[in-house]
């Protein structure tokens, strides 16, 4: 709730509260404070009554048993007690509305006691409680005996259930009236771990093969790049759309994450319409995947590259006068980082039960400072500045379930649990403009995630990441044969894998691979680890490599290591083989140059400076 003052309001008395009411309330709370005594008529002799039977004599107090104010609070039902302890022991007088809903599942009416409600029945809860506000000399006496209440916890699961039942109303043709229907749908889990770490590899190679273009002026990726990505991605996108009719297809999650990924954490860069590789990305392609991932994460909590709100299609006005009000994308990834950090490692979180917690605690965050220019449909009617049309389940959740589910899931942190959108989340239903919308946000469906190992290491939760043993298929897809040739058998390859196998092997028929020198020697140059192929060959045949081509994959190894770049150099020709042997052993220009041949001499392009300074005190000028 917003108010005019960034200072929350107070009230100093109850004196002062009840001055404010009608005398008509201040008659019922005198008959709540004490029924059987006869009640004045004049407004100040009903204020002094009620405060006497609130506070009592308090300078003749014997014990705290002796409170006035306790027996009232005794009164109190379960929940008015825990309305009041809230506000007590909030961070001030204000009752906050929204944080007790979201903690207790409702929240009380205390409009009852309004000036112009006096014929409303009231309770003594509106008599502690006045415009929202607990005056503060009852706050503190209140919390000299009101317990603290319990902290808001999540409820974090071991398993999840294989169905979600989701409710919808129906139209009756016979009774004309609108039923409640329910459909179970199965719920599909996700582990993402082993997709993530073979993604990434896929990317980087897709990007160093110049294959992989975006717009230059978004940066997203077109139609045509995400049907590529979506085919080298290890078991495809989370959705398939194929199914779906044109009005209910859910779109891409993944193959659009991957793109904005590696360029917001500094791994490709544009060049011209295709992305290639940073230097970073290429020494990403030898790097340990978790660190690489964890970094990705890392960089993208930062990035203002581009603001996830904006894959909430239906939500208009981003780019317009909407796009001046919206917060900083950075503080909205850290709240959400941070609710995730205190979530448990290995348990399945249900992700309303996130947000609930987000809530009642106050680490909650602002999608927008103004809802009213941002907009469903029309700009007028399906206006979000309008009543019920910008609360936290359409804005935030929104907001947090794509980060969620395209980014961190994306990157393997989060497993998760989903069912499609379509009807998952119909809290939008009333909003203008909405009636054609299968869903609200793609991202609907996600109902459960779990931190994993990857994730418990990129959220800081673990100090170090374990990788767990590459995985044998339980029916070998490849054999590798001692003469050097890898076969394809039994099932299709993914995409990736072939792709890996075509970087680091000659392909010599559609089902057949040659390890081959030159081929081999190519990938390591260009900054291919042998390990993972190596990997690859394992785990795809199910069994460990024949000896020779063990040797073979250590013998080039060995063979790069050999030689090592360290810089470039220029190469100088001298009239004759004794001028050079001079240069080459004077003791002012050695440092800065070698010997190659008889009549050449190659400097260094960092020493070439110091080397002409050098050659002419020798007695020799190097033309440029």
């Amino acid at each position: 709730m917003a108010y005019a003052s960034n200072e929350p309001q107070s009230i100093p008395t109850l004196a002062a509260a009840l001055q404010n009411q009608t005398v008509e309330n201040l008659k019922k709370f005198a008959a709540l404070v004490n029924d059987a005594e006869a009640k004045p008529a004049r407004k100040a002799d009903l204020i002094a009554f009620i405060l006497r039977y609130t506070n009592g004599e308090l300078g003749r107090l014997r014990q705290v048993e002796d409170d006035p104010l306790q027996a009232l609070w005794r009164r109190l039902d379960t929940f008015q007690q825990a309305v009041v302890a809230e506000t007590v022991h909030g961070p001030d007088s204000r009752f906050d509305v929204e944080r007790f809903r979201a903690k207790y599942g409702q929240a009380p009416d205390l409009s009852k006691a309004d000036l112009y409600t006096y014929r409303q029945s009231i309770s003594l809860l509106n008599l502690f409680i006045h415009d929202g506000i607990m005056p503060d000399d009852l706050r503190r006496r209140f919390k000299s005996f009101v317990p603290k209440p319990e902290p808001v916890r999540l409820s974090p699961q071991n398993e999840i259930p294989a169905e979600w039942v989701l409710t919808y109303q129906e139209w009756d043709e016979k009774t004309r009236k609108s039923k409640a229907c329910q459909q179970r749908v199965p719920i599909t889990q996700r582990l993402t771990e082993r997709a993530a770490v073979h993604d990434l590899k896929a990317i980087l190679r897709l990007i160093d093969a110049g294959k992989l273009a975006v717009s230059d002026k978004t940066h997203q990726p077109g139609a045509a790049a995400l049907r590529t990505l979506d085919a080298l991605l290890l078991g495809g996108d989370f959705y398939d759309d194929s199914g779906y009719g044109e009005y209910e297809k859910i779109g891409p999650i993944k193959p659009f994450a991957w793109p904005m990924l590696v360029q917001s954490g500094g791994l490709a860069s544009l060049s011209g319409k295709t992305l290639q590789l940073t230097k970073a990305g290429q020494r990403a392609l030898s790097e340990p995947v978790e660190k690489t991932l964890a970094q990705l994460w890392q960089r993208w909590l930062k990035t203002t590259l581009f603001d996830e709100l904006r894959r909430i299609d239906c939500i208009k006005g981003q780019t317009g006068k909407g796009k001046r009000g919206l917060t900083a994308v950075a503080g909205r990834r850290a709240a959400i980082q941070q609710a995730l950090r205190g979530c448990p490692p290995g348990q399945w979180i249900a992700a309303y039960d996130l947000f609930r917690q987000m809530r009642a605690t106050g680490a909650g965050f602002e999608v927008t400072r103004d809802p009213w220019n941002l907009y469903v449909c029309e700009p007028g009617y399906g206006n979000l500045g309008s009543e019920g049309y910008h609360d936290w389940e359409i804005l935030q959740a929104r907001y947090a379930l794509c980060l969620l589910f395209e980014y961190a899931a994306t990157l393997g942190l989060l497993d998760v649990a989903y069912i499609p959108p379509h009807g998952a989340r119909p809290d939008y239903r009333d909003i203008w403009g909405t009636d054609d919308l299968a869903f609200f946000s793609r991202y609907d469906g996600l109902l459960y995630f779990r931190i994993n190992p990857l994730g418990a290491y990129a959220l800081g939760l673990a100090n170090r990441y374990q990788p767990a043993a590459p995985e044998v298929a339980a029916t070998p897809l490849l054999r590798v044969l001692p003469n050097l040739e890898i076969a394809a058998i039994g099932a299709r390859l993914e995409p990736a894998d072939a792709m890996l196998l075509d970087s680091y092997a000659e392909k010599v028929s559609d089902a057949v691979w040659r390890l081959e020198q030159s081929r081999l020697l190519e990938a390591l140059e260009a900054g291919h680890d042998i390990a993972v192929l190596a990997e690859l060959l394992v785990s795809l045949g199910g069994q460990p490599l024949p000896e020779t081509v063990e040797r073979f994959l250590e013998d080039m190894a060995c063979r790069v290591r050999s030689l090592k770049a360290t810089g470039t150099a220029r190469l100088i020709e001298c009239a004759d083989a004794v001028l050079a042997t001079l240069i080459a052993n004077d003791s002012r220009t050695k440092p800065y140059c070698l010997l190659a041949g008889a009549r050449y001499l190659a400097v260094p392009a960092e020493s070439e400076a110091r080397f002409r300074g050098a050659l002419r005190k020798l007695g020799y000028g190097l033309p440029k």
